[in-house]
């Protein structure tokens, strides 16, 4: 059991962690419920934050980082071939795995595409690409942890449609961030959630 393990049991209680079965090769992850009183789900990294990511200066602090999921009620993990579901196990290890051998780094307002050609994520969640966050949410669950001389931060992975995208890219992280917060979005997954961006934005980048 690592430290953040630890550090996370004294957070949240040890019954509501659990060891999610990985690869040998694989970076280890925790499927956390959020307390007693709540449905959601937190599946994370346990690990990536012994790798320390070579941040700009400016974001000096932050170089220890955890990503997770938020996972809504209606999910069932136990459908372990759900392709519907089972993505995001994918794309955790996939979003470690290239951070640590690109010797990069990943902060808040990150955006990663799902793919050269942008496929939907499954057949219910239509967004194809992701937008990396502080928490929203979960901003007291996922506060930063204090493990010695490190701060370990907890990056959230919001799946994002296109013209969404777009509009990040094009106006800034604060813009997009407010855009969500007016309307209500925020990490947690949402098989039903359409865009935020309206039709005239739209037309505007069709023009």
């Amino acid at each position: 059991m690592t430290p953040l393990h630890f550090a996370l049991i004294e957070r949240f209680g040890e019954s509501q962690i659990i060891e999610v079965p990985v690869q040998d090769c694989e970076t280890p992850l925790l499927l956390i419920h959020v307390d007693s009183s709540s449905s959601l789900r937190i599946l994370m990294t346990n690990g990536l934050s012994e790798y320390k990511m070579p941040v700009p200066e400016k974001l000096t602090g932050r170089e220890f980082n955890e990503l997770y999921f938020c996972l809504p009620s209606y999910w069932d993990l136990e459908e372990k071939d759900n392709t519907n579901m089972n993505w995001v196990y994918t794309w955790l290890q996939k979003m470690a795995q290239f951070v640590v051998e690109k010797n990069t780094w990943f902060g808040p307002g990150h955006t990663i595409p799902s793919g050269p050609d942008k496929q939907p994520l499954s057949s219910t969640m239509k967004q194809n690409n992701f937008f990396l966050t502080d928490p929203i949410q979960l901003e007291e669950e996922m506060k930063p942890l204090q493990l010695g001389n490190c701060t370990i931060h907890f990056l959230a992975i919001m799946p994002i449609f296109q013209d969404e995208m777009e509009y990040k890219h094009a106006g800034g992280s604060f813009k997009f961030l407010q855009k969500l917060n007016a309307v209500g979005v925020t990490e947690k997954l949402d098989d039903f959630r359409s865009t935020i961006m309206r039709s005239k934005w739209r037309l505007f980048k069709r023009s």
